[in-house]
């Protein structure tokens, strides 16, 4: 049982869904106390240790259902199909099958272990053959899809069934030589549906194997829709499938960089050093010198635009600014329309979406005003410039329609000449650049990178960018 919930928690990793090592040893904990026999008592268990998210609830029903509706599951119901098919009793199917056993031991002599256990409906030595042929020949693959059907037609052959009907007929003509009578007709019926039985078994199994795999596939597929819409035209339902993505992201790059820091964290190798220092035996480098030189972590500084024609992109930008807040020094962060405030003690000490209402709400700046950026770009530098020093990074989201008011640009070069560098991200279309009241090719004059970044797709890209190195 810990085997498959170590690999039901790495399927759920895989499907998205965090699950820590402290959350899977509570999960065998609780699966030791509820069992397997109260399958819902035993889903409870799994669901209160295993899911923080409300979002993460549908995966874990889904891949619940496909995992432990494993292949022991469906033997067990092959089993009880075959004996509704013979029209027997409990009772009777297995005093059947205890004169089936007595049978193979004094008859059966000959029969490949396959055959024999299948007769003998021994679930456990069918599951793990079925499972070791499927992952033997997964691995000969090395990895490469296969049709499903392909797929069980080859484990079929793997495991012998194509032998079994033979098999069964040498059997059922040897007992009838040395028992005649003992092969009636009901003998008959049990060699003929066992056998049909396990190639049923064979190709539900490879159907439910790939299910397991599409279910990460058609979430990749959900977001692929959506990845490439506008921020501005997202449903309700596309709204907080995109929250969930914005928020697997921020996780998978905190992993991502906090690998790239554990690799480091002897430093860079330092050749001349090394080379230096190993003169003495010939320049064979026996010792190995490194960089030992700490890396500040960066500061970052975000001005978002909250007004109403940026409110979906802004949401997304804070929430994912919010997740990444522990990879960076220090982030304080920024909401202006026309004047500016900042939220930073609000994403420090609240949740998510306490500290994304108070920024959106209009508890901080009066949200409902008209854009102007040259305004709120010239109260950020009388009251925050301080904010900005050589390694700060500073990121502006907005869409530069500042309703035709002073632009005051030279905030930005102000900002540019104390910040590492200075980054803008626009949730408007380019091409719409410079048009109307649009001061986007002036502001664009001061950033280091001005990104267009309207959708999921382009939000991705743009992230690395921010992450530190």
């Amino acid at each position: 049982m810990d085997q498959k919930l170590i690999e039901f928690s790495n399927l759920m990793r895989g499907n998205g869904v965090r699950v820590s090592t402290a959350e899977l040893l509570d999960a065998v904990s609780a699966a030791g106390v509820t069992g397997l026999a109260d399958r819902e008592s035993f889903r409870a268990a799994l669901r209160a240790t295993m899911v923080k998210r409300p979002g993460d609830l549908p995966v874990f029903e889904q891949l619940f259902d496909i995992y432990f509706s494993g292949l022991g599951e469906i033997i067990k119901q092959a089993d009880e199909a075959l004996r509704g098919a013979m029209a027997m009793s409990e009772r009777e199917f297995q005093e059947f099958l205890e004169r089936m056993r007595k049978l193979l031991e004094e008859h059966g002599g000959e029969l490949s272990e396959l055959a024999r256990r299948l007769l003998e409906d021994n679930t456990g030595a069918l599951e793990r053959m079925i499972a070791e042929a499927a992952r033997e020949l997964r691995s000969a693959q090395n990895g490469q899809s296969i049709e499903e059907h392909h797929f069980a037609r080859a484990l079929a052959r793997a495991l012998g069934l194509d032998r079994i009907a033979g098999e069964l007929r040498e059997l059922r003509d040897r007992i009838e030589r040395e028992l005649p009578g003992a092969a009636d007709a009901r003998f008959d019926e049990y060699l003929e549906r066992r056998r049909q039985a396990l190639d049923d078994i064979i190709r539900r199994y490879v159907r439910m194997e790939r299910a397991k795999r599409d279910v990460r596939a058609r979430e990749a597929s959900q977001m692929n829709d959506i990845g490439d819409k506008s921020f501005y035209y997202l449903s309700d339902e596309e709204l907080e499938r995109m929250r969930q993505a914005v928020t697997r992201l921020a996780q998978r790059l905190k992993n991502v960089i906090a690998i790239r820091r554990k690799r480091t964290q002897r430093g860079r190798f330092d050749i001349k050093r090394t080379l230096r220092h190993n003169l003495q035996n010939g320049g064979v480098p026996f010792k190995l010198y490194f960089d030992r030189r700490r890396r500040d972590k960066p500061q970052v500084v975000v001005l978002c635009d909250v007004s109403d024609s940026v409110r979906n992109a802004s949401r997304f930008m804070l929430q994912f600014v919010y997740s990444l807040q522990d990879l960076y020094s220090r982030v304080r962060s920024y909401v202006f329309v026309a004047e500016i405030g900042e939220v930073t003690p609000e994403f420090r000490d609240r949740d998510l979406n306490q500290a994304l209402d108070a920024a959106l709400s209009g508890d901080i700046i009066n949200v409902y005003s008209h854009s102007n950026f040259g305004n709120a770009f010239r109260a950020f530098v009388r009251d925050h410039i301080g904010a900005v020093n050589r390694r700060t990074t500073v990121i502006v989201l907005g869409d530069a329609r500042n309703n035709y008011n002073l632009p005051h640009d030279w905030c930005l070069r102000e900002i540019r000449q104390r910040a590492q560098r200075l980054i803008w991200l626009n949730p408007e279309s380019r091409s719409t650049w410079g048009f109307g009241d649009s001061e986007m090719e002036r502001y664009a004059l001061h950033c280091d990178l001005v990104e267009e970044c309207r959708n999921l797709n382009q939000l991705y890209r743009v992230i690395d960018r921010l992450a530190p190195r």
